[in-house]
């Protein structure tokens, strides 16, 4: 119990992760501007306002602000569930790549090596597509080499990795290695793992309206102005730290909805693709460690059904 509220007491007082460092200067701004208030209060000016003055603003304010941080936390949900429905028909995908697909020779083994490495690389070409990186080293080791130097001229690095995909399935079933129906199979996964890419273009490439934007900017600074207006004749000298602190807990819900409605960065409070894309390599570096049956060509023959096995006389 003790270290549950110690952990607590860090988490609550932790810089990395939080807003705090995007919201300070404005709210040491409004609270500066709360004690010049009290300051023109206590020399007699007639700055104080009834406080029920505020009651429609602040209404209007926070309606504002629910629909700012549920849209903005939709819009995170959805890209954890796409990625979620990318992990799943990688694995998948990668399964029925590495049971269904034959390898009688050397060079089958390693193509088919090859295309599973192509579904870790589809991932990753993903992730730096929506953070609007250019193909780096990550992709270096899962790729020919020409394949690595094409994707870096391609504008939709992880649509060309589809199309790779696609053709090795094609292949296999001219070869007659797969029939019509495991190649629909596998092609359904492969046409999910492209929906996953395109819902998640989606939601990068619509923003909140910037009108909407602007407004609630707009609002939310003449509200936090007028606070010391509303509470000076009742704080008194305590209407600057009163506003600071108002105006750090709405400025923070703001700046958390602006960092979240595009989860795909680097932020700390993004998703985590790193770790999502390294697991997913690990799963399939684990499937490759196994061997099929269609690839266990050491066994036995079986003996025919029909026919007895030998009796050992000794042990009757």
């Amino acid at each position: 119990m003790f270290t549950e509220e110690r952990q607590w007491f860090q988490l609550a007082f932790q810089l990395r992760g939080s807003i705090v460092p995007s919201i300070v200067g404005r709210t040491l701004f409004c609270g500066v501007f709360g004690l010049f208030v009290s300051l023109l209060f206590d020399q007699k000016y007639p700055v104080a306002l009834p406080i029920l003055a505020g009651l429609i603003p602040n209404i209007v304010l926070g309606l504002l602000l629910v629909f700012r941080t549920n849209t903005a936390y939709e819009r995170f949900w959805e890209g954890r569930k796409l990625w979620g429905t990318l992990v799943n028909s990688t694995r998948n995908l990668a399964r029925q790549l590495w049971i269904v697909v034959p390898a009688q020779t050397t060079t089958e083994r390693e193509a088919k090596v090859q295309a599973m490495h192509l579904l870790g690389a589809f991932a990753i070409a993903t992730k730096l597509h929506l953070r609007k990186e250019p193909v780096n080293y990550e992709l270096q080791d899962l790729l020919p080499a020409a394949h690595f130097r094409k994707l870096q001229t391609m504008n939709n690095p992880p649509l060309e990795v589809a199309f790779w995909l696609s053709d090795f399935l094609q292949n296999q079933q001219q070869q007659e290695k797969i029939n019509p129906y495991q190649l629909t199979l596998m092609q359904d996964l492969l046409n999910k793992l492209v929906d996953a890419l395109g819902g998640c273009e989606r939601i990068l490439k619509t923003p909140i309206p910037l009108a909407y934007a602007i407004h609630l900017k707009q609002l939310l600074l003449l509200y936090c102005l007028s606070l010391p207006f509303q509470m000076v004749g009742s704080l008194g000298w305590w209407t600057g730290p009163v506003v600071a602190l108002i105006s750090f807990t709405l400025f923070g819900i703001e700046e958390i909805g602006i960092e979240i409605e595009n989860p795909f960065g680097r932020d700390p409070n993004d998703l985590p693709l790193d770790a999502i894309c390294e697991t997913m390599l690990i799963n399939i570096n684990d499937l490759i460690s196994l061997a099929p049956c269609t690839e266990q060509l050491d066994q036995p023959p079986i003996a025919p059904a029909n026919e007895a096995p030998a009796l050992d006389a000794g042990k009757w």
